[in-house]
């Protein structure tokens, strides 16, 4: 049986897709049977994961709607172990208002995850900022989370909001687990960036906070902008190592 791995975070801009895509792509070079999901609206996987140029654009939300099947919305990547579901048509809306109704008044999503876990080794799950109806219902049926946090004084404000969400969420799902938080973005030599790596291994338990930060590099901004995951486009930056490094450590404690 797989294991759900959910990428969680209180706002926007931390580097949640990137940690996803990169994440999965590395999974998936190790040879586990990987399968990313977007369930955040916005659907920004689809930019970044390495799908072929006029690939489909039908996804979760087709799926969700009973337009599409479950085959229909399964998508290969340029990796033979990797399969992606896009967040499909709602991300050409500027309202996810009915997207977010339709996960909320339905088992879909915990079905279609519990379908997932049997076919793969780890399912990854990208998720909408903040602790919303979409996010909660995932990690209602995830058994592990990971929170990215973006090295900047501003993100130090929404840690503790998530935290005590997530513990809320881990009391009622008793198969989660707080892999960690992820700190991401990171610029060494900046003042600012330091003093948040500082004030987050100080104030929170050393076990919660993964030892090595992704790194800021030019090549991961480059590698979205090109439509593939940094850790395939250059394998040898910084930022990719950092992610296969983190794959690894999390395969392990999958086993």
């Amino acid at each position: 049986m797989g294991r759900v791995l959910s990428i969680v975070s209180q706002k926007g801009g931390v580097g949640k897709t990137t940690t996803a895509v990169n994440l999965s792509a590395a999974f998936a070079r190790r040879g586990l049977k990987t399968l990313l999901i977007d369930a955040d609206p916005q659907g920004a996987v689809r930019y970044g994961v390495g799908l072929r140029p006029g690939h489909p654009t039908v996804g979760f939300d087709d799926y969700l709607r009973g337009e599409r099947s479950l085959r229909d919305v399964i998508l290969p990547t340029a990796l033979p172990w990797l399969r992606v579901i896009l967040a499909g048509s709602v991300s050409d809306s500027s309202d996810h208002t009915a997207f977010q109704q339709r996960i909320g008044e339905s088992n879909v999503l915990a079905e279609l995850l519990a379908i997932a876990r049997e076919r793969c080794h780890v399912v990854v799950v990208d998720t909408p900022p903040g602790l919303g109806v979409i996010t909660r219902r995932v990690l209602a049926a995830s058994q592990h989370v990971l929170v990215p946090l973006q090295c900047e004084p501003l993100a130090l404000q929404t840690t503790p909001q998530i935290l005590r969400a997530i513990q809320e969420l881990i009391a009622e799902n008793s198969e989660l687990t707080l892999e960690g938080i992820l700190l991401t973005m990171h610029e060494a030599g900046s003042q600012a960036t330091e003093r948040v790596v500082h004030y987050v291994r100080e104030h929170l338990p050393k076990h919660l906070v993964f030892e090595k930060p992704i790194p800021r590099t030019p090549a991961t901004a480059d590698a979205f902008a090109a439509g593939q995951p940094v850790v395939l486009k250059v394998p040898s930056d910084p930022a990719a190592q950092a992610y296969v490094n983190l794959a690894m450590l999390l395969a392990e404690r999958f086993a």
